[in-house]
């Protein structure tokens, strides 16, 4: 700055120099112009002494010019100076500015520079800042995880538990023997002894414990899983005193899962047929199941837990699968008369670890008939007829399922079918009425076949269904509604009531029983925590009845030692409607057989359907990091019906059971 006021103070002075200078410079002014006048007169001459002066004026005159011209010159010179001052001074003010420009821009520079580094350490600082959030974060989820761990971590896996533990109770109008969960099979009819009974339990048997370990590998995922709950008996389970039930397999699997969608997993699975969330998932809670607290779930539902291998492919809206499952056949049949024997399972064998205790037992008398030398002779005898615990059927081949899962983005929807194979042996000479008067013959010379095994052969048939599910949200996060359905030959196994896959002709041949069973299903959730639930579904089985002519008894006279046989059309096949059903409304007094009291109003009635309408809800009662705390109550109204006999006036057994539940859960985390 001081620079630049020396070189403008330089130009002023210089400036003043030429101002000066032109002002001494500036010419004399001209004299006056003559004015025209007449002519003079003629001067008349000068004297001496005036010329002298003249002269000296003249001189002097001379003199203050040649003055003026040094002064002039004096000027220039001046002038001349001044100007190359004027330029020195302006070149030394251009060589200022230039250093006063040069000065600016490295101060610019500079504070670029200044800015740059400030920005620098600013970023240090927020570099700084965040590094530290992020320790401290780290530091926290380093602390909450060795504190309180979502997952645990070992040898390069995490293992994640989970589960719930319920006290839970089932209060039902009718009795059925059956604890919290429905064997909806076994729904008492009407008239029935445990009809006239209600019933009550409390238990905490489906509190449930899982255990999920996951490990990633270069190419994809390998899991494991397994859930068990308390839902189990033995041959010490009881409630009298202990309560002690038995932890049961519920799923236990493996996985191998690729990078690219594909999935190979085996144990025992939640089967293909029941329907998932999305895609194709073996998680339980993927697994779409009805929201209720029955552990048997809704009638309608299908579903089975079971060995399986299975391979998905899972795409972004869609995923495929096929499996191979574990079968069972399920077999009903009326068996009378002259049908044959026929070998399609047993009860379990303990040396194959299966459960070969018995179930409900019941006794009842029959008489045989022998023939010797021509004399019939009599034999009453007594039988306690026992059903086995666990029947056992001996399969062909396992059953077949594929399915395909679609998820648009609204909604989740499926379609699937089953294959299923059953064989059995038939053993033709082996009938009731052989058994009963094999090789017997009466007074009017009929002689009954006895016992034989020959032209025994195998018999094998095919079963198999279709189904499908959907499942769309019809307010966003509020209400869902969705329906699930099978229809097929020999799928009452994958129907929540378990009716019969295939009963009997008369030959002894595999009937396939037309099943079908459906779910609906609505839910809504007016708020996070709060889930209300409507279901709606049933399992159906058509009648497959068939009928022979057989002996429908003998009358014995001792005094001529002969029989008599009576002849008549015997049931043969599943739903008859040869058998009365007029027992089914009777309620008569217990007779006694020296074992037990049994009513006298028996009825075997075969079930033509399950249907029940559900209702509930659940609430969290808390949810967040310390786990979930929920309770929900439920109420079922739920109908089974037989099929009707042949009467003048048809009667079929019915039984209506009205049935509430509650639960309180905790959940871990």
């Amino acid at each position: 700055m001081t620079i630049k006021i020396k070189a403008i103070a330089a130009v002023l002075l210089a400036a003043g120099l030429i101002s000066t200078q032109a002002y001494s410079a500036d010419p004399l002014p001209e004299p006056a112009a003559k004015k025209h006048t007449k002519a003079a007169a003629k001067p008349k001459p000068v004297p001496a002494a005036t010329a002298a002066e003249l002269q000296e004026l003249k001189q002097e005159m001379e003199g203050q010019i040649n003055t003026l011209k040094q002064q002039l010159s004096d000027r220039d010179v001046q002038l001349k100076q001044a100007q190359d001052a004027a330029a020195a001074a302006q070149a030394a003010a251009s060589r200022a500015e230039a250093a006063a420009t040069s000065q600016q821009q490295a101060v610019t520079e500079n504070a670029t520079a200044v800015t740059a580094l400030q920005g620098t350490v600013t970023d240090l600082k927020t570099n700084q800042t965040n590094l530290v959030t992020t320790i401290t974060d780290s530091q926290d989820q380093i602390k909450k995880t060795i504190e309180n761990p979502d997952k645990l971590h070992y040898k390069g896996i995490t293992i994640t538990p989970g589960g719930y533990m319920a006290a839970e109770s089932v209060y039902r109008q009718h009795a059925t023997g059956g604890d919290i969960p429905t064997a909806f099979s076994a729904l008492p009819y009407e008239h029935a002894d445990a009809y006239q009974l209600s019933e009550f339990y409390g238990s905490a048997r489906q509190s449930r414990v899982s255990m999920m370990a996951e490990g990633k590998v270069s190419w994809g995922t390998v899991r494991g899983y397994v859930e068990a709950d308390f839902l189990g008996t033995g041959t010490s389970s009881n409630s009298n005193q202990s309560n002690s039930y038995l932890l049961r397999q519920r799923v236990v699997w493996g996985q191998a899962e690729t990078n690219s969608g594909w999935a190979f997993t085996g144990g025992q699975l939640w089967s293909l047929a029941t329907e998932d969330k999305k895609g194709i998932s073996n998680l339980s809670g993927d697994i779409l199941t009805p929201q209720t607290i029955d552990p048997n779930y809704s009638a309608g539902f299908v579903w089975t837990r079971q060995y399986g291998f299975r391979v998905t492919k899972t795409f972004q809206h869609a995923a495929f699968g096929i499996a191979a499952e574990n079968p069972e056949i399920l077999y009903t049949a009326t068996l009378a008369g002259n049908t044959p024997y026929a070998v399609l399972g047993s009860a379990g064998a303990n040396g194959g670890n299966y459960n070969a205790a018995t179930g409900s037992c019941s006794n009842s008398t029959y008489t045989t008939y022998s023939e010797s030398g021509g004399l019939v002779t009599p034999t009453v005898k007594y039988l306690n007829i026992c059903a086995p615990l666990a029947n056992i059927s001996f399969n062909q081949a396992p059953d077949l399922l594929v399915k395909a899962a679609f998820d648009p983005g609204f909604g989740h929807y499926e379609v699937f079918g089953i294959g299923r194979f059953a064989h059995e042996t038939i053993f033709p000479g082996i009938t009731n009425n052989a058994f009963l008067y094999g090789g017997v013959t009466d007074v009017n010379g009929v002689t009954v076949a006895p016992l034989s095994t020959a032209g025994s052969y195998n018999n094998s048939v095919v079963l198999g269904g279709v189904g499908g599910s959907f499942r769309m949200p019809v307010i966003a996060k509020k209400l869902d509604l969705g329906a699930k359905g099978l229809w097929g030959n020999g799928v009452g196994r994958y129907g929540d009531t378990t009716l019969s896959d295939v009963t009997d002709k008369v030959n002894g041949e595999f009937a396939a029983l037309r099943n079908t069973s459906f779910l609906t299903t609505a839910e809504w959730n007016p708020t996070p925590r709060l889930a209300i639930y409507l279901n709606y579904g049933g399992d159906y089985v058509r009648r497959a009845a068939y009928e022979t002519s057989t002996i429908t008894g003998a009358t014995y006279s001792a005094s001529t030692d002969s029989i008599t046989f009576k002849t008549g059309n015997a049931a043969v096949g599943y739903g008859s409607p040869i058998p009365s059903n007029a027992s089914c409304n009777t309620t008569g007094n217990p007779t006694y057989t020296g074992v037990g009291f049994y009513p006298a109003g028996s009825c075997g009635a075969a079930t033509r359907y399950v249907k029940e309408y559900t209702a509930g809800y659940w609430y969290d009662i808390y949810r967040g990091p310390a786990g979930r705390v929920r309770q929900g109550i439920q109420y079922s109204y739920a109908d089974r019906q037989s099929f009707s006999d042949s009467e003048a006036t048809p009667v079929s057994a019915r039984g209506i059971n009205n049935m509430f539940w509650t639960s309180f859960r905790y959940y871990l985390p």
